[in-house]
């Protein structure tokens, strides 16, 4: 196998190829036309071909050279691609967010093209969890947790979220009525969403009815899944109207009464203590703080 020739020789030659010119090529490598000439030569020399026909007004590939010149270059332009790929600085800041599914999904998600049009320069990562109460690590900037807010970080933000909802398919509303009432809620086929075990007998007693805790029927770990279920068309859930909003606003769920229970807990946007002040984590604090959740 021949030896490759140096590098040096091979990038005078592609420019060489490239301009036609040993004159354009050395302004381009900064080089003088001389020094080129002669790294093409010795290129020549070890390839033990001719690449060039040197003429008075320039040169001109053989027909070698020019068969030549093809992978030469492609080679030239996939090393500049991965060095661009895995070494170039990158142009834009990186946000890396964290939250539940059901946030995540059916809140933030749905939002972020907005953020993304008005801070192009900012990129942001969003990763799921279904419970988390710290983070470990440099992988999360930011943290949108629900439940109490005595959270170890020093910067926390409040988020706005609607009060909660009885949500059902609109075929299944037929069956509930149009008036809550403890013996036909009791009946219904409920769908229990994991953390909210007590929402039921919240709504019972803000109802005036008997605070029995009721059945269910299923049991999903996250709004997400129990909105898949009721769009299925049987069952009823209590969520909160923002994670239901789109499919209410589309009319493939329905709120069949008009009740609205608080949420039991709060969700706080949560900011790793070390980030220093970043200017594109205090951006997109800021933007997400002044949205209508």
């Amino acid at each position: 196998m021949r030896r490759l020739p140096h590098v040096t020789w091979l990038r005078s030659f592609e420019a060489a190829a490239r301009h036609s010119s040993f004159s354009a090529a050395a302004g381009e490598l900064n080089l003088t036309p001389a020094a080129v000439s002669q790294q093409i030569r010795l290129l020549e020399q070890h390839l033990g071909v001719q690449l060039f026909t040197r003429k008075a007004k320039g040169v001109h590939l053989t027909d070698v050279g020019l068969a030549y010149a093809a992978p030469v270059r492609k080679s030239f332009q996939d090393m500049q691609i991965a060095t661009d790929g895995l070494f170039s600085l990158p142009s834009k800041s990186i946000v890396r967010v964290r939250c539940s599914i059901s946030f995540a999904a059916l809140i933030l998600a749905p939002l972020l093209r907005d953020f993304t049009q008005a801070h192009p320069d900012i990129d942001v990562e969003l990763s799921t969890a279904v419970w988390s109460d710290r983070i470990d690590g440099e992988g999360i900037d930011l943290d949108i947790r629900y439940g109490e807010t005595d959270w170890p970080e020093h910067r926390i933000h409040p988020l706005t979220v609607q009060g909660a909802t009885i949500v059902c398919h609109p075929d299944y509303a037929e069956r509930l009525g149009s008036t809550p009432d403890a013996q036909s809620l009791a009946a219904a086929d409920i769908v229990q969403i994991v953390g909210s075990e007590h929402d039921w007998d919240r709504l019972f007693v803000q109802c005036g009815f008997d605070d029995t805790r009721i059945d269910y029927w299923l049991k999903a770990d996250s709004s997400v899944i129990a909105l898949q279920i009721l769009s299925a068309g049987q069952g009823c859930a209590i969520i909160s109207r923002s994670f239901a909003r789109r499919d209410l606003e589309a009319g493939r769920l329905v709120a069949p009464y008009d009740l609205t229970l608080p949420m039991a807990a709060n969700f706080t946007l949560v900011e790793r203590d070390d980030l220093r002040g970043r200017r594109d984590v205090k951006t997109f604090v800021d933007w997400l703080c002044a949205q209508h959740i």
